[in-house]
């Protein structure tokens, strides 16, 4: 969603980079890129004013301060800012302290509330609560089978007395899922409300009269962020008739520009406390105005991306196939694991575009095909349990077959297999170096120079084995390679073994009895005291 606001952004900044001084000229000239692309971005009018009057301010300290890197300085200036119009801090849900915490759900029809509505309650639930979604929704067609639908897929109750179609009392209905949720010990009751394709005074009377009977908690508006600058009417239309404590974007997978998550908390006072990324149910997740700004500004969401790999990927699974592959035993089979457990971070866009400067890959990115990952899939799986464990026995007929078995050409199967090759040699190489290119050895390893030195002296000795005379006993011969492969001061050769002069190892002067050997009696004084340490 926020693609081109990011690269316009981007690009503003590009001006600076490289300056040793910034003067108040190429301030005011970043300024107004930055204030056309939020423009363009749909951002309200007011919100945009606020935003590009602090950073104006604070961008004129950092010109005169002389700073070393002022275009780094702006750019934190600018993060800053962002993390501020986005809502600062992030707020924790309010419970209540005894009986059942009441989320209720406003918005416009269109907006998402009821599919809302079970991902809040799937992620309710895995926090470790129970959770009980109340149907008050009794306008929209449909809308009480759609909500029983998504509570079950995302496995929490449903109190839905009655069938909707216009059918019903929705404020009887809240009333009595609240008192259902008393009895039965249920923690959180989130109460679906209709809406509207429009704001209308109706609307607003029945919204009004469900929170006087079930006094929530939390009211929670339900915002479209493909709205555009409609995003600020709405928002002030409910804020003023309903009122809210919070608010939850929605559709920020899509492509619109992204103004109404920018303008919300400006406009209304009030925090953005979800984000809804995707149709899925597991595509939801807490809003942090610091990482969203992360993300506006191309440096990633990795704290995200680590959260979601810790809640959906099994760690010890990660950890075994880890180790397989730092010791050059990956296969194919591990490789299948790990890819169906990135698989369920989601969409394979959506974890790339969480990493750090992968803005710079945008057009890579939006052209990645996701039925990629089908087909590599598909090939792994056309394999033989032999085939994955080892793949130099796939030979030109193995190759074909499982070309016809994944749908796929030989020449895909030869370049995963290439790849894979390619990567675990890699990984083996890590392994062996015991740490990351460019990171260094592991303590008590000694540094890059050492371990240079080192495999320097050991091709070194396993030349002198190739270059030696070899005898023609077996035996000698063998124990002439294990030699060659010791250190010099650590070899004892034949000259060690049998001196000039002597056939069995005896030499022609008899050995000085160890009597006559110079003790450290022998010794000068001052020798004698610096060997002792005193």
């Amino acid at each position: 969603m926020f693609g081109n606001l990011s690269d316009r952004l981007s690009q503003s900044f590009k001006q600076l980079r490289g300056r040793g001084v910034l003067t108040e000229a190429d301030v005011d000239n970043t300024i107004g890129q930055i204030r056309r692309a939020l423009l363009d971005a749909d951002v309200a009018l007011p919100v945009v004013r606020q935003f590009t009057t602090d950073v104006r301010e604070k961008a004129y300290g950092a010109a005169r301060s002389k700073a070393l890197n002022p275009g780094q300085q702006v750019v934190r200036i600018v993060h800053d800012e962002l993390v501020e119009i986005l809502g600062g801090e992030t707020r924790e849900l309010h419970f209540a302290s005894r009986g059942p915490t009441v989320f209720m759900l406003a918005g416009l029809q269109g907006a998402g509330k009821t599919t809302l509505a079970g991902k809040l309650g799937k992620w309710l639930r895995e926090e470790g609560r129970s959770v009980l979604l109340v149907a008050s929704d009794l306008q929209r067609p449909g809308a009480v089978h759609q909500l029983q639908v998504v509570g079950g897929r995302a496995g929490v109750g449903v109190w839905a007395p009655e069938p909707g179609d216009g059918v019903g009392d929705p404020v009887e209905v809240a009333r009595s899922g609240l008192a259902h949720a008393l009895e039965s010990g249920i923690d959180v009751v989130v109460v679906d409300t209709a809406g509207r394709l429009g704001v209308d005074q109706e609307m607003m009377d029945q919204a009004i009269a469900i929170r006087e009977a079930v006094h929530p908690h939390e009211i929670l508006f339900v915002l479209d962020a493909m709205v555009g600058q409609d995003a600020v009417r709405t928002s002030t239309a409910f804020r003023d008739g309903v009122g809210f404590t919070g608010v939850v974007l929605s559709k920020l997978d899509g492509d619109a520009r992204g103004g109404a998550a920018l303008s919300v908390r400006g406009v209304t006072g009030a925090p953005v406390l979800f984000a809804s990324t995707g149709e899925g149910l597991d595509d939801f997740e807490r809003f942090h105005a610091d990482r969203m700004a992360g993300r506006i500004l191309d440096m990633g969401d990795v704290m995200t991306l680590i959260e979601q790999a810790e809640k959906r990927m099994d760690q010890a699974e990660a950890q075994k196939v880890a180790a397989k592959a730092m010791s050059g035993e990956l296969t194919l089979d591990d490789f299948l694991s790990q890819l169906q457990q990135v698989r369920r971070l989601g969409s394979m866009k959506k974890v790339l575009g969480m990493i750090p400067g992968m803005g710079q890959m945008r057009d890579q990115l939006e052209n990645f095909d996701e039925r990629e990952v089908d087909r590599v899939e598909a090939i792994v799986r056309s394999m033989t349990p032999a085939e994955r464990t080892d793949v130099s026995i796939l030979n030109g007929s193995r190759r074909a077959r499982i070309a016809r078995g994944s749908g796929t050409t030989v020449t895909d199967v030869n370049g995963l297999v290439k790849r894979f090759e390619a990567a675990k040699a890699m990984m083996g190489q890590m392994g062996q170096m015991s740490g990351m290119p460019g990171m260094g050895s592991m303590p008590g390893q000694g540094g890059k120079a050492k371990q240079r030195a080192q495999q320097r002296q050991a091709a070194a000795r396993a030349a002198r084995v190739k270059k030696k005379a070899r005898s023609g006993n077996p035996a000698r011969r063998r124990q002439q390679e294990l030699e060659a492969l010791l250190p010099k001061d650590q070899r004892g050769g034949e000259e060690a073994q049998a001196p000039a002069g002597s056939a069995f190892g005896l030499t022609s002067a008899p050995a000085v009895p160890p009597a006559a050997r110079p003790g450290l009696e022998d010794l000068p004084d001052d020798i004698k005291r610096m060997l002792q340490g005193r």
